[in-house]
């Protein structure tokens, strides 16, 4: 899943060659990076201005989409079922995915000098491993949710209860702190003595790794090991559940199966987007500004945005629960007074 990488770097402790030198010394000339420089998405300076408006208006949308289809969820009592309740909480990682890296970005393109801490620049790589391997059991949840109601729809209600849906999202953040717990483990004690560039908007583990001055050739195979076993595994489950579940759907001709078909494709695509992208960042052989940096903006900002177009545009419960939380919260007389209320406090 990772590139692995040689790094030589000039540390004072291997051109001294000096033994006398006591260990805590040698520790800290060998550890002295405290920050790292993020290279951003473009080095242009013409551009920082537009690139700040686009990301801006993208993450307000991703936070309005997200946050609205949680919402909507929520206020209705047609759509407190675990397919919606599983959707909704897809809609909270997806915010946490755009949030960890999204608004540092935007604030670097109004600057300069773009820098984060070292303990930033782990947490940052905490983040993405937490939210991305919670989103991958999040999808199979969410696959496993749409066999049981195709496939076995008359037990359906007494296998996805209320009880079963937690403890699936409770079984994906676990997964995900596991991972990225295991992921951290091999970059946090990895010695930093010169090259501080990240040629990225945010620390990505391949990309902090090839910066330490030793030999990440081991370190990079377990960390290979560790992703490529959660997302070859996960990948696996996905294809095998959405297999039996079209060839299903082909038996049937329903109405109530061409409903199933609408709900199935907005799943097939939103785990499509969000594969894909990991795919080709961690296995690829492409450099790592070429492709990578695109791809790492799709899976931080595109597909968080995209997935509530996709299930909502592709959902008739769903926009019909948009419209009923509209006209219950911008009726009409009440948008009048608020404004009013703004423009004429006085009166």
């Amino acid at each position: 899943m990772l590139r692995s990488f040689t790094v030589f770097c000039f540390c004072p402790t291997q051109v001294t060659g000096d033994k006398s030198l006591p260990k805590s010394m040698n520790e800290t000339n060998r550890s002295q990076v405290m920050e790292f420089v993020l290279l951003g998405l473009s080095g242009s300076k013409e551009l920082q201005p537009f690139l700040f408006l686009i990301f801006s208006l993208l993450y307000l949308a991703i936070l309005l989409g997200n946050f609205l289809i949680i919402l909507t969820v929520n206020s209705d009592a047609r759509l407190h079922t675990p397919m919606y309740f599983l959707l909704a909480n897809l809609s909270f990682i997806d915010v946490c995915v755009a949030s960890f890296a999204t608004p540092k970005m935007i604030a670097d393109f109004l600057v300069e000098h773009k820098t984060i801490s070292f303990k930033g620049c782990l947490a940052q790589i905490f983040c993405v491993h937490l939210f991305a391997g919670g989103e991958m059991v999040m999808l199979v949840s969410m696959a496993y949710d749409r066999y049981v109601a195709i496939c076995k729809p008359l037990h359906y209600m007494t296998i996805m209860s209320r009880r079963v849906c937690i403890i699936l999202v409770i079984i994906s953040w676990c997964v995900g702190f596991i991972h990225t717990t295991s992921q951290l483990a091999f970059t946090v004690n990895l010695p930093f003595c010169g090259p501080n560039q990240v040629d990225s908007f945010f620390c990505d583990l391949p990309l902090v790794t090839k910066l330490a001055c030793t030999d990440t050739y081991v370190i990079s195979l377990l960390i290979v090991a560790d992703s490529g076993f959660l997302s070859l595994s996960s990948f696996l489950l996905l294809v095998v559940s959405y297999t039996v579940i079209l060839v299903t759907v082909r038996k049937r001709s329903s109405a109530s199966m061409a409903k199933a078909r609408s709900t199935l494709t907005a799943h097939i695509t939103v785990v499509t987007l969000f594969f894909g992208p990991c795919i080709f960042i961690y296995v690829w052989p492409f450099s790592s500004y070429s492709v990578d940096k695109v791809l790492a903006v799709f899976y931080t900002v595109f597909t968080p945005i995209l997935n509530p177009v996709i299930y909502t545009l592709r959902n008739k419960e769903v926009k019909a629960a948009m419209s009923k939380l509209k006209s219950r919260y911008l009726k009409a007389g009440q948008v009048s007074a608020l404004m009013g209320n703004v423009l004429l406090p006085e009166s």
